[in-house]
């Protein structure tokens, strides 16, 4: 055999020890593993029926409306509370109210949560409840389990009744004559605090 072959051999057999060596170094044992993982987000849904509580005409000072409407929870996640927003509007219709307020001139008394006061709850105007968020859905601060109690479970109605008044003052009020009082109530459902899974 000549040197060039020898030679030839020696680098052939050099390269196939080196791909032997390199191709050694990624050969291993592996096993592989996948886990399945899900993130629901649960869902806060209020509902509020009936959806218009009060459409009346030809009210006078004195006039006493009683209504009742529920929350209920649709939703899987338990609501903490719900704050009622207020907002209203008045339509002048002769355009003499002046600084007067029909607002005033509505009182509003909660008188019940059947599912959790045995007691009003609380009574104002329109006009100061418009400053005001109230809690619907909490329980009364002297029962000792009220934290527990408060707020609306999955699933749970609450049935309240509202009174609204139309004030006689024992004065003239007949600048209200005529006039449109549009009220909106928002109620705003919030979510429990997180908890460890």
């Amino acid at each position: 055999m000549s040197i060039k072959k020898k030679f030839g051999l020696g680098l052939a057999s050099a390269a196939l020890g080196l791909s032997l060596i390199g191709g050694g170094t990624y050969a291993f044992f592996s096993d592989t593993e996948v886990t399945h993982n899900t993130f629901a987000a649960g869902t806060l849904d209020l509902s509020v029926d009936p959806g218009m509580l009060v459409n009346l005409k030809d009210l006078k000072p004195g006039d006493t409306m009683v209504r009742d409407f529920k929350l209920a929870n649709k939703g899987s996640l338990k609501i903490k509370d719900v704050k009622l927003k207020t907002d209203y509007t008045v339509i002048d219709v002769k355009g003499d109210n002046g600084a007067a307020d029909f607002g005033k001139h509505i009182m509003v008394r909660f008188l019940w949560n059947w599912d959790k006061e045995n007691e009003p709850i609380f009574e104002t105007t329109l006009a100061d409840l418009k400053a005001m968020s109230p809690d619907l859905v909490q329980k009364s601060i002297l029962d000792p389990f009220f934290k527990k109690n408060s707020g609306l479970e999955p699933g749970a109605v609450n049935d309240l009744w509202v009174q609204f008044d139309f004030l006689d003052n024992g004065q003239d009020q007949n600048i209200f004559q005529g006039d449109t009082l549009k009220l909106d109530w928002t109620f705003i459902a919030s979510q429990m605090a997180g908890d460890a899974k």
